[in-house]
């Protein structure tokens, strides 16, 4: 009797793991963040598809020759960047076109990729799993890589209730992981949160910040995800004309996608080519670099001047956007 009430106890324990561990989850964020704009109805998180989605995020199995990962040019110590390099790197050491986009707070975002050709990110890594610059392979090929693994089974069956991999969960999984990636714990969060204060400097950059900044790279986000034209000089060597590329639409001419200012000490080099090396660089772009095109934001019609100590004090407090959990978080790591 009463090893059969122990039976009972283990197998309803083991009901009760399986329940948790199926259970959907929310995202955790700030209360003065937005609500996401992401369908969570739509692929409602869960712990088991999390972790799934973790483990292909490090796996180069979604690469032609098993070389290179999504984590590849999205290191978790970068904040999910490419530091350090001012194009993405791919396959047989092949160059990409565009510097590699940080990845964090994808919730609140619509559009994805520079140019903004990916609406849903339940899609978006089809891009660089099929780039020849990047991943290489055809997505067909990495479901039935994936099939013939008794692992990627096992974890696909605790996912989605059976072992067959497709692409559609493939990708949902990788969605999954990549949402939970929120950066919210800088000291600018903490003052929100009224735990700091900003040094005098810190304050004074942050008042500088508004006045000059905020209409393309809004609080709390630290942008509009937007697309505008700032100013850049085309690079010859790389021919990118940004949303115009895909819809040759005069309007769209050296569109790019606005950039978060979350986390720029572990993002360079900057700008959608990776040009600029340092924010001291940036910062003279926009005093003196400016090239004045029938696209051009109109908020950038005129130079944006600061003297030696406003920079000093603005650079200041965009280092209060670094947030430092982000990038040791051992859930975003590999495991």
């Amino acid at each position: 009797m009463y090893s059969k009430f122990k039976l009972l106890g283990f197998l309803s324990l083991f009901i009760l793991m399986a329940f948790y561990s199926l259970q959907d989850l929310s995202l955790i964020y700030p209360s003065y963040f937005p609500k996401p704009v992401y369908d969570f109805k739509k692929n409602p998180l869960k712990t088991t598809t999390i972790e799934l989605g973790r483990k292909l995020f490090y796996d180069p199995i979604l690469s032609r020759d098993n070389t290179i990962s999504c984590s590849s040019c999205h290191n978790s110590t970068q904040a999910f960047s490419h530091a350090g390099n001012h194009l993405s790197k791919g396959i047989e050491g092949r160059m990409g076109d565009r510097n590699s986009p940080a990845i964090f707070n994808l919730a609140w975002q619509k559009k994805f990729m520079w140019d903004g050709v990916i609406s849903n990110i339940d899609t978006q890594a089809l891009a660089p799993i099929n780039h020849p610059a990047e991943m290489g392979e055809d997505i067909n090929v990495a479901v039935r890589k994936l099939n013939k693994s008794k692992e990627y089974r096992t974890l696909f069956y605790k996912s989605f209730g059976d072992s067959l991999a497709t692409s559609e969960r493939l990708l949902k999984a990788l969605s999954q992981f990549q949402l939970t990636i929120v950066s919210s714990n800088s000291k600018y969060d903490h003052v929100r949160e009224g735990k700091e204060k900003f040094t005098l400097s810190e304050n004074k950059g942050y008042q500088l910040f508004k006045q000059n900044c905020s209409s393309c790279h809004s609080e709390p986000l630290f942008s509009t995800y937007d697309f505008a034209n700032n100013g850049l000089p085309m690079n010859p060597e790389l021919d990118d004309h940004g949303k115009w590329n895909k819809s040759f639409e005069p309007a769209d001419q050296l569109m790019f996608k606005i950039p978060s200012l979350r986390n720029l000490g572990y993002t360079y080099p900057y700008m959608h080519d990776g040009r600029f090396k340092t924010l001291y660089e940036v910062l003279n772009h926009y005093e003196k670099g400016i090239l004045k095109t029938p696209t051009l934001a109109k908020e950038l019609q005129n130079p944006i001047v600061f003297t030696a100590e406003e920079k000093e004090n603005l650079l200041s407090f965009l280092a209060t956007l670094n947030d430092s959990l982000l990038v040791s978080n051992i859930d975003y790591k590999k495991k």
